[in-house]
């Protein structure tokens, strides 16, 4: 029976995460978790029960990003500036991520990449996840609370879709 060559466990300490076009946001997040990944399946009838096979897609699960709100809301803003850049609010003008402005069209103004560093026990880089295509799908409310004793800073949530994941060892 062969050992594992490390043994040390994975800490949720041990985690940095960024989006390439979030810089503010990136400096105040405070929690993300590595989507789950599911496998379709195909069921095969039979005269007497379906047999389940493994289907040939994958579906990932929305990234969720949490943020400490920073007092100026410049974190906030640069998410809600992109969301608002992708889709149409008052008219069709709103959408200026879509818009061919005497340039080639870049997917850079409505997707973009995303890094998921994993420390090892020393807290040095150890696995990279790489995310592809992130776009912003919801932000948040921002709460504020009156009757709170002590002051717990705001935080929002923000998810995103994405095209795919890969995990690369450092």
């Amino acid at each position: 029976m062969s050992q594992p060559t490390n043994q040390n466990f994975l800490s949720p300490l041990g985690g940095k995460f960024e989006i390439k076009r979030l810089p503010s946001v990136n400096f105040f997040i405070q929690q993300v978790a590595l989507p789950n990944v599911m496998m379709g399946e195909i069921d095969v009838p039979t005269p007497f029960t379906k047999i389940r096979m493994p289907g040939d897609q994958i579906t990932f699960s929305d990234l969720v990003v949490t943020f400490r709100v920073d007092e100026d809301l410049t974190n906030y803003l640069e998410m809600y500036n992109w969301m608002r850049s992708i889709a149409r609010v008052d008219d069709f003008e709103d959408s200026t991520a879509w818009k061919n402005e005497g340039v080639a069209m870049s997917d850079e103004r409505v997707y973009s990449d995303g890094t998921l560093t994993l420390m090892n026990s020393a807290m040095n880089p150890n696995i990279i996840v790489k995310f592809a295509d992130l776009y912003p799908s919801s932000l948040s409310e921002v709460p504020f609370v009156t009757t709170m004793s002590d002051v717990d800073y705001v935080e929002c949530t923000a998810v995103f879709k994405y095209r795919k994941f890969d995990i690369e060892t450092v």
